[in-house]
């Protein structure tokens, strides 16, 4: 007889063909799949060294055992569906979030108000102005254009222009499907005087969290649009699509100079809490 000590578990079949366990008699191991992955259990005569050894016998065997008096020990497994609870989260349930609801919008309501910085585009001597055609979009990235055309539209980020200015759009695909629009604002920024505003070094900034260990994190929404352009700049930043011609009034991404200018901006606001108890990095404050 076999000691039933000898066993670390019984599995009744009902158990195995449930999770599709894979039994290699040749080779000695149980294949168990385990979510994106697959745990291996060896038997004996593995050269596996120290690893898991799993011993299996009958369910017939297993009554015989039974009948005998030999001690039985059942052991019931069941799958637990952990509930993720940031999923159903609200950000109206965090206190902090609750008292000042007018700091945490869902969107950016329109434009910003007038600041001590604003977004400039000087050019370098005898620039004159470049106009490009359109690119061709495909159907989808054209309905994606008409709705975000609408949206910054009506938010005033954006209004019709004459200028003689006009850079090609084109959409850039994230990972989770949606479109995000660019415009190609590389020959403006070729004509553009670079602005030499410093940007944080990152190993210096890493510096100054030795000691720290629990950190709160603010990431702007649509950071850039909080700053305005200057009023003589803004027909540079024109864009030319099939649905018209635009140009902003607030910053946005492609234009060279747009995270100095953004970085000044951050340094003055904040600039009583800095290395004290907050470090920035363009639009992410820690």
């Amino acid at each position: 007889p076999v000691e039933l000590g000898s066993f670390d578990v019984i599995i009744s079949m009902d158990w195995l063909a449930k999770y599709q366990v894979v039994i290699a008699c040749a080779e000695k191991i149980v294949r168990i799949p385990w979510g994106n992955e697959t745990l291996i259990i060896y038997g004996d005569g593995s050269n596996q060294g120290n690893v898991t050894r799993l011993s299996i016998i009958s369910c017939t065997k297993t009554e015989k055992y039974a009948m005998k008096g030999f001690p039985v020990f059942l052991a019931h497994i069941t799958t637990k569906e952990v509930e993720d609870k940031s999923e159903n989260k609200r950000l109206e349930d965090v206190p902090i979030v609750r008292n000042f609801l007018e700091v945490f919008p869902e969107d950016l309501p329109g434009l910003p108000p007038t600041r001590p910085v604003e977004f400039q585009i000087d050019l370098v001597p005898g620039a004159a102005s470049v106009v490009r055609a359109p690119y061709r979009l495909a159907p989808s990235e054209m309905k994606e254009l008409a709705e975000q055309l609408k949206e910054l539209s009506d938010k005033g980020f954006i209004r019709p222009s004459s200028s003689p200015w006009g850079a090609p759009v084109l959409f850039v695909k994230k990972k989770d499907g949606s479109f995000w629009m660019c415009i190609d604002y590389r020959e403006l920024n070729k004509l553009t005087v670079k602005n030499r505003y410093p940007l944080p070094r990152i190993d210096d900034l890493f510096d100054q969290l030795q000691g720290s260990s629990v950190y709160s994190k603010i990431d702007l929404r649509s950071g850039y649009h909080h700053l305005r352009v200057r009023e003589e700049d803004i027909p540079k930043t024109a864009f030319r699509t099939c649905y018209g011609h635009y140009e902003f009034q607030v910053m946005l991404f492609g234009l060279t100079n747009a995270p100095a200018v953004f970085m000044d901006l951050m340094n003055r606001v904040c600039k009583p809490y800095l290395d004290k108890f907050m470090i920035v990095f363009i639009d992410d404050i820690l």
